[in-house]
């Protein structure tokens, strides 16, 4: 495999990333556009990472910090490029993002009825919290 890397988006990387999404079949969400990602790189310039290979996006991760929790979101790495630790790179990459931030705490959101997302966190040494749950609404009425 030529060489991985793995540095942080700009906006030229939105409609790559946005792609990869669908390529790695990930749930859509109502941030999943443009404007998300666009708004995302403007409150955080470097929470969004890209695993790059021969000028490709194959992998992305959002390592985000609110001042008070790391957490990660959207890790995907292209169908064609998994199984060759793309994955576990971003995800070292953003902890060591996180922690230069300042994060004592890491959290991860998966979806809970994909065994391979779950299988990831567990074999990356992170624990399902079984105590919480989320809520979500919408921020638009």
């Amino acid at each position: 495999m030529s060489e991985l890397t793995i540095r942080t988006a700009t906006k030229q990387d939105i409609d790559p990333v946005l792609r990869l999404w669908v390529a790695a079949g990930g749930h859509r969400t109502v941030t999943d556009s443009p404007q998300g990602l666009l708004t995302l790189l403007a409150s955080d310039p470097d929470a969004l990472l890209v695993a790059e290979h021969d000028g490709e996006v194959v992998g992305s991760l959002i390592a985000a910090w609110d001042g008070w929790r790391g957490s990660f979101y959207r890790l995907a790495v292209h169908p064609h490029h998994r199984r060759r630790g793309i994955a576990t790179a971003l995800l070292r990459e953003g902890e060591r993002h996180l922690r230069a931030r300042g994060a004592v705490r890491l959290t991860a959101i998966a979806v809970e009825d994909d065994p391979l997302a779950v299988g990831f966190w567990r074999a990356a040494g992170y624990e399902q919290q079984r105590s919480r749950a989320r809520f979500v609404h919408p921020a638009e009425d």
